[in-house]
């Protein structure tokens, strides 16, 4: 069986994560601190947050914003659910607005969705390749729409416009303007899930750019804080003689990364260029074999300064249907190679549905799902791996179609 996404381990990283089990201390203390420091050089941003899930990054984002009942946070509602559910766990309200044939958020759809009560925009990079930030930056920017937005907390009125939250779930290593991708957002939280790119077995990264009158230094440090129950000091300051006093200054969360977490992620980050170009070798190996048919829809991935992190091959088969696409499903997995589909849109998922999302207000994300399959890319692939996906990808579809 080829696996679909495995996390790539060498010897140096579980060296690693043993010298952190080696070290006496395993939850949150220096690695966590070289991570962040290894990310932040890497994005060129210099105030880099590690905690424990994408997820938990954005609620505290979102809760820091002073988000409350009512308020609305627009989404595409072609992405994984906790992109919605972060938004209903900080209190919010999430607006689902349909994506373009890049499988990325509708800017147009996002300009009709804003209202007096939208507190920030959530746009995801799909597959990791960016979205287009410039026309959203535009947009939240724009006099008609500045005019619009009403603060309900200070932090609003000192932002004094909509909120920009990149959801880089997949976009770790992906370029926008030709630089990385991080610039671009008051907000980017990257997941560093078992799946993703780079690991920490479960984690998340936030890069924080506000911009003025906000210091970021300043912001970290509140979010530390805030990452670890509003605790002046964390376990490793505590752990110091004499340095047992604390306070507890706010209402905050529980979800700081841990230093045997960090390690796994620190041993790939030190090699993610290398990674990267695997990656990117390995996707343009699928284009080189599916670009002769003129079924096969190949995934956008670079044009116009942007170019994905090549985190998933979303290939798309076109005139499918999903029904086809779950027999064409079948028929690889009989032959030994693991697909995935990204994703499932939210609103076709019970809690979404029961909530009164419904998926005939996204014709795109329905359209885009119904033929989509995720290829294995991942390092560890040989030559021959690579072939044996592409021809079984291609032998199912002629056997779908004979």
């Amino acid at each position: 069986m080829i696996p679909f996404s495995p996390p790539y381990i060498n010897e140096e990283i579980i060296n690693e994560v043993v010298d952190s089990l080696r070290s006496g201390w395993i939850t949150t203390g220096p690695k966590v601190k070289l991570l962040e420091e290894e990310i932040s050089n890497f994005v060129k941003i210099p105030n880099v947050l590690c905690v424990n899930s994408w997820t938990s990054a954005a609620i505290m984002v979102l809760r820091w914003l002073g988000i409350e009942e009512g308020d609305e946070v627009i989404i595409p509602s072609y992405t994984y659910s906790a992109t919605a559910l972060a938004v209903i766990h900080a209190g919010g309200k999430p607006i689902m607005v349909d994506v373009g044939n890049d499988f990325n958020i509708d800017i147009k759809a996002v300009k009709k969705a804003i209202t007096t009560k939208t507190k920030a925009i959530m746009p995801v990079d799909f597959a990791g390749f960016p979205c287009d930030y410039n026309e959203l930056n535009e947009l939240v920017h724009d006099g008609e729409i500045i005019a619009k937005f009403v603060a309900s907390s200070k932090i609003q009125e000192q932002i004094g416009r909509i909120l920009v939250i990149s959801d880089a779930a997949h976009s770790l290593g992906a370029f926008y303007n030709n630089n990385r991708a991080a610039k671009n957002a008051d907000f980017t939280i990257f997941s560093l899930h078992a799946v993703k790119n780079v690991t920490t077995a479960e984690g998340g990264a936030i890069a924080i750019n506000m911009p003025s009158p906000f210091n970021n230094d300043e912001l970290y440090k509140e979010m530390r804080m805030m990452a670890l129950n509003c605790q002046t000091k964390d376990a490793f300051s505590k752990s110091k003689a004499g340095s047992w006093r604390y306070d507890i200054v706010g209402l905050g969360m529980k979800i700081n990364m841990a230093d045997i977490n960090a390690a796994l992620g620190l041993g790939q980050m030190r090699i993610y260029e290398d990674l990267l170009r695997s990656r990117k070798a390995i996707f343009n190996k699928y284009i080189s074999y599916f670009s002769k048919f003129d079924w096969a829809i190949i995934p956008p991935h670079k044009e116009n300064g942007k170019e994905s992190s090549y985190h998933i091959f979303p290939l798309r088969i076109k005139g499918m249907e999903e029904t086809e696409r779950d027999k064409m499903i079948s028929q690889i997995s009989e032959n030994n190679v693991a697909v995935n589909v990204h994703f499932i849109p939210m609103p076709l998922l019970t809690y979404f549905k029961d909530n009164g999302y419904d998926i005939k207000d996204h014709p795109n994300a329905y359209n885009n799902f119904k033929n989509e399959i995720s290829l294995p890319i991942y390092p560890q692939l040989t030559e021959a791996q690579i072939e044996t996906v592409a021809k079984t990808v291609i032998d199912a579809y002629m056997k779908i179609h004979s």
